[in-house]
């Protein structure tokens, strides 16, 4: 019997032993903060910032080299210069713009539209396509004129004398031309053949005023 109540008491004691060597670990590994997704990262001091973000938050971005499009140094040096008084410049966009104008300044003048003209030159050459205008007029002729393409645009100079910027582009381009009577006879040209006309335009504006559009100042035939 003894030997019995012996052998029971060392089992006892041996299932105990395991029970708290079970019991003991999990609870070990209950007290260990466990992070889940949801938990937030402790927050970041400034030794913690990532030297790439420290310098992203110091140094301003690096911007791209500008480009433009010049055919010589001395061109490229004065459309620097525009940009740096305008910040607004792009050269890229000032020369699809001088397309564009070309374009209506001439349709414009032939159609004998003042109203236009003002808009888009100075007062000086507005004045001498007006009285061109009225030449026409008086003669009882009109202009039957088409701009078939332009074939070339070039900035030949640019230069900023404060506070006005000054661009001056070489066009070259293909326009139809006939000259009609009061009676709608043709007296000169033809829709047929288009000629090659050369033109060397000026491009003025005033850097410190808001109104952003440039005004034909100059012409001439190159």
């Amino acid at each position: 019997m003894t030997v019995e109540i012996v052998i029971l008491a060392m089992i006892a004691a041996f299932l105990g032993l395991r029970l708290y060597s079970v019991l003991g670990r999990r609870a070990e590994h209950e007290e260990e903060p466990i992070q889940g997704r949801i938990d937030q990262p402790p927050a970041m001091n400034r030794t913690t910032v990532p030297r790439a973000l420290e310098e992203a938050e110091t140094f301003p971005p690096r911007m791209p080299d500008r480009h433009y499009p010049a055919a010589t140094p001395m061109v490229e040096r004065g459309l620097r210069d525009i940009s740096a008084m305008d910040r607004r410049f792009d050269p890229f966009a000032f020369m699809e713009g001088a397309r564009g104008a070309y374009r209506m300044v001439l349709e414009a003048f032939w159609q004998g539209d003042k109203d236009e003209l003002r808009e888009l030159c100075d007062p000086a050459v507005y004045a001498s396509f007006a009285e061109a205008i009225d030449a026409r007029l008086a003669a009882g002729e009109t202009l039957d004129n088409s701009l078939v393409r332009i074939e070339e645009a070039a900035i030949t100079d640019a230069s900023f004398d404060a506070p006005t910027a000054r661009i001056t582009v070489r066009f070259r381009s293909d326009i139809a031309a006939v000259t009609r009577d009061a009676d709608g006879n043709v007296i000169a040209g033809s829709l047929d053949d288009a000629i090659e006309e050369i033109d060397v335009w000026t491009f003025a504006r005033n850097v410190q005023s808001a109104d952003p559009d440039w005004l034909l100042e100059e012409t001439d035939e190159g």
